[in-house]
């Protein structure tokens, strides 16, 4: 309690983002199934994953030029303006262009808050304070979507609510007594290496975020069409990222006992079994969609804290921060296209396509990971590490790969240090991440 005490303002800073966040996408899901089809619902989500993706970089610039505070305050002002322009203007395209907007504002404050998290706590401290700003999101993301059950109704107010919670989400940040962090240089990223060296991972992760941007995207969407009113979709959402962070406990001692890959695969059947009922019918009583609708996320959500736990297992761990980076944003990049691709078949051929989509992409990870694949010549003298869980990749930065408790602390400032995109000009004496 201690360690969370000293990092209570950044924790809260991160939930009022997640509950602005998730107000925001589930609201502006639910406003465009109204108005138009599937395909620009995916299209919104997509554009927003793409803002993520594409932030790292603007947000390591805008640190390294105006420092912490400054890129945080910038962006949560120019998120907080994108979101009242959505209350100005009703066409799509200019929606899309906002989402783009709004993902980039949001890296680049992840990437704050995760940088001065990582440089404040020890190597000792390290998980807890992790688990802090994992719990922070995830408790983020549930107030947003039983927001919405509380007020129902789809209007600007709902969106004045979301611009509250990023207004307000500089407070803590502005006033905060820590110190400012350093300078800090982006990981070395190395997809080549990593995607033949844990193949399995990569796919894994790159499948588990394309489920995940769907289910962000599109579950509203799903909710909606097939009868759910406002309110009770506020209630699915909210019981399904429960469900996936309650999850996370038991995975977490199964993944320290059971051979990592076999259980990928075991969860990946299971979730595609899972999702069958709700694929095939549209007319499931309440009670059996949010019965379904939580055990599917539990599973879903478990995927990609295993492929990292597997994929740190066979590397080296003066590798592991560029590790993590890499597999966070492979996961982006499925996100980024799932959303699009998915509403294209639900505009086709129904909101059913959500859970089909989910079974079809767990079948493919189960068929890849077989046990005739994993040979375990690249495991790493001490395998299997801690199973960790890891934020559900719409909560983090490439950044978040330093806060892993899993890697020490001598390698991450060794790594970053050679790391070849570090800018010319930085003096020895600044700390890397």
């Amino acid at each position: 309690m201690s360690v969370w005490s000293s990092f209570k303002s950044l924790y809260f800073a991160t939930l009022l983002m997640l509950l602005g966040s998730g107000l925001l996408s589930t609201y502006l899901a639910l406003d465009v199934a109204e108005r138009a089809d599937g395909v620009w619902v995916g299209a919104l989500m997509t554009g927003f994953y793409l803002g993520l993706v594409l932030g790292g970089k603007l947000g390591h610039r805008l640190i390294a030029r105006v420092g912490h505070i400054r890129t945080y305050v910038a962006s949560a002002g120019i998120v907080t303006a994108a979101v009242l322009l959505h209350g100005l203007t009703e066409n799509l395209s200019a929606w899309l262009a906002l989402r783009v907007v709004v993902g980039l504002g949001m890296m680049s404050m992840y990437m704050v808050v995760e940088s001065w998290l990582n440089e404040q706590s020890s190597s000792e401290e390290r998980g807890m304070v992790f688990s802090g700003y994992m719990m922070a999101s995830y408790l983020g993301s549930v107030l947003g979507q039983l927001v919405l059950a509380a007020i129902p109704t789809l209007d600007i107010s709902l969106l004045l609510l979301v611009a509250l919670c990023f207004s307000l989400c500089l407070v803590p940040v502005a006033l905060t007594r820590r110190i400012h962090p350093e300078p800090l240089h982006p990981a070395p990223l190395e997809p080549r290496y990593f995607f033949q060296r844990v193949p399995l991972s990569m796919i894994t992760s790159l499948a588990a975020g394309a489920m995940v941007g769907a289910f962000y995207g599109l579950a509203p969407l799903y909710a909606s069409r097939i009868g759910l009113p406002t309110q009770m979709i506020g209630l699915f959402m909210a019981t399904c990222i429960v469900a996936s962070l309650l999850a996370q406990i038991p995975l977490g001692w199964l993944s320290d006992r059971v051979d990592r890959p076999t259980l990928i695969r075991v969860c990946s059947a299971l979730l595609m079994l899972i999702a069958l009922p709700q694929a095939l019918w549209s007319d499931l009583p309440v009670i059996f969609i949010f019965i379904g609708g939580s055990l599917t996320c539990m599973l879903l959500f478990s995927l990609y804290p295993l492929a990292v736990a597997f994929a740190n297992d066979n590397i080296e761990a003066e590798k592991r921060v560029s590790l993590t980076a890499v597999l966070l944003t492979t996961f982006g990049l499925g996100a980024s296209i799932s959303p699009l691709l998915v509403g294209a078949l639900m505009k086709t051929l129904g909101p059913n396509m959500l859970f089909a989509a989910f079974s079809l992409f767990a079948m493919y990870i189960a068929i890849r990971v077989r046990p005739e694949v994993i040979t375990g010549d690249t495991l790493s003298e001490e395998a299997p590490l801690q199973h960790i869980s890891m934020p559900d990749g719409i909560s983090s930065s490439p950044l978040s790969a330093a806060l892993d408790p899993r890697v020490e602390e001598s390698h991450v400032q060794e790594q970053m240090q050679d790391s070849p995109l570090a800018e010319v000009g930085e003096t020895s004496e600044e700390q890397h991440y």
